[in-house]
């Protein structure tokens, strides 16, 4: 086991786990923040897609040491309030139904817009690509970038 330290929401945090465990786990596990959700386990699905040092990274592929002294972001730290600029979109656009994946898929897309452009409709299907939703509401997904970028 290792102490881990590293920021988390802006927090500053450690966890005692072994090197090679999944951000995933300590995120939902030591640190109790649950946003952020387990889906395959391989990386492929994107439901537990959060941002290290401003990156999206499926952090059940991410070894908790990989983070150490580092910045992770998940969900609850993306607004305070849940207000950001996705989130009210999201709720707008009526995004999700079941909602399990909507917490990666919001994390995803937060990734795009912090890079400070207007990405196209093809940009940001592109982006998306590989974080999967099971009841198929990607047009809604993609509506609500763009209602984000637009600011409405």
């Amino acid at each position: 086991m290792e102490n881990i330290a590293f920021t988390v929401n802006g927090k500053a945090v450690s966890v005692e786990a072994e090197h090679d465990t999944p951000l995933l786990w300590a995120v939902r596990e030591h640190l109790k923040l649950t946003g952020t959700k387990y889906g395959c386990g391989i990386g492929i699905c994107g439901a537990c897609t959060l941002h290290v040092e401003r990156k999206a990274v499926r952090s059940c592929q991410v070894p908790v040491s990989d983070v150490a002294g580092k910045r992770v972001t998940t969900i609850e730290g993306l607004s305070r309030r849940g207000d950001h600029p996705l989130q009210r979109a999201w709720v707008a656009e009526q995004v999700p139904q079941c909602g399990y994946c909507q917490s990666g898929q919001i994390m995803q897309a937060a990734e795009l817009l912090e890079r400070g452009r207007r990405p196209t409709r093809e940009d940001i299907v592109r982006h998306m690509d590989g974080n999967l939703c099971r009841c198929g509401t990607y047009p809604r997904i993609v509506r609500a970038i763009e209602r984000a970028i637009r600011g409405a």
